[in-house]
């Protein structure tokens, strides 16, 4: 088994299709204008599915087509396609921001694919716009519904929780999402990228979610899917559903994480805040055999060693404090979450 220098496997792959997104949502897209990654650099649906076969025979089980907003790709079905019929591949899943998921979704659905998370932060229309500055909440909204339709399941919300932007929607969010039928996981605000302006204060901490919601609704903790998912679930005793909490600031899941990413650009990164990718795209291009493909991402792992998130939490608890500027990171658009 592939594993790294703390012994965490290589289980899960999450596959950035493109760097673009209609949105420019405040948390990951601060600025109106990006630099974006040229068309012929942006891996073909050939070159992700020979690499989704590379790391399947590494001991990859799942995948997550991420953006940018994977639903921008033309003809994105057709990847879905091609990598449901992968064999060895447990689960394939896509994040989207919902926008263009009611035209999508039967074309998603009848190519094989399982499962979808939808982010959504908010449910008054007027802060939708302030915090996505692009788009329309009802767009949204009927993505969502028509995923429902489709028969996706199950369909988790991920809602990024800000201090003073959105934090007095957590009960009200959890209400639509036992209404629906839908899971909602909570997330805590991450400095990814480097421009988001991060600031520990900004957040609101697992704690609290958990205080507010257990105010409302009696719930019982289920745990970590297999014991490495990024979220703590919790089950509501009514019987009413479930919700996570992703706390990647205040409780670090470094020691069980077994997820790598694909940027469009064929960048293989081992940690959502890394400082470079390594390139798999030129090797493969100039003609690597998949042995050779495969040898390079296992030389990268071996060596593997982040803890970036129990890093900063040890920088927050310490004298010096913790500074999200002095370290720089992959842009978010180019990893997808």
């Amino acid at each position: 088994m592939l594993v790294d220098t703390f012994q965490r496997p290589l289980k899960d792959l999450r596959i950035s299709v493109t760097d673009r997104c209609n949105f420019r949502c405040t948390y990951c897209m601060p600025f109106d204008e990006y630099v974006w990654i040229a068309k012929h650099e942006i891996l073909s649906f050939e070159e992700i599915e020979r690499l989704a076969r590379v790391f399947i025979g590494l001991g990859v089980e799942r995948i997550r087509l991420t953006g940018g907003e994977p639903l921008l790709r033309k003809d994105l079905h057709r990847l879905v396609e091609r990598l449901a019929a992968l064999e060895g591949l447990q689960d394939l899943c896509l994040t989207t921001n919902g926008a263009l998921l009611a035209e999508q979704a039967p074309l998603l659905k009848a190519a094989g694919l399982k499962r979808i998370n939808l982010s959504l932060d908010t449910l008054d229309p007027e802060k939708f716009k302030r915090i996505v500055k692009r788009g329309d909440l009802a767009k949204v909204l009927e993505g969502l519904f028509a995923a429902r339709d489709q028969g996706f399941h199950p369909i988790k919300i991920n809602a990024v929780l800000e201090r003073g932007v959105n934090d007095d929607e957590i009960i009200s969010l959890v209400e639509f999402s036992r209404s629906h039928g839908f899971g909602i996981r909570f997330i805590e605000y991450m400095d990814v990228g480097n421009s988001n302006n991060w600031k520990s204060d900004k957040m609101v901490s697992k704690e609290e979610i958990l205080e507010r919601i257990r105010a409302a609704f009696p719930m019982t903790e289920v745990g970590r899917e297999q014991g490495r998912a990024p979220a703590v679930d919790y089950r509501f005793a009514d019987g009413g559903g479930d919700f996570g909490v992703i706390a990647s600031v205040t409780e670090p899941f470094c020691g069980g994480c077994s997820r790598a990413r694909l940027t469009a650009d064929g960048k293989f990164v081992t940690c959502l805040f890394s400082e470079v990718g390594h390139d798999l795209k030129t090797p493969m291009r100039a003609g690597a055999s998949d042995r050779e493909l495969r040898d390079r991402v296992v030389s990268i792992w071996n060596r593997r060693s982040d803890r970036y998130s129990e890093s900063r939490l040890e920088a927050l608890h310490s004298q010096q404090g913790y500074r999200a500027e002095d370290h720089k990171k992959i842009e978010m658009i180019s990893l997808g979450g």
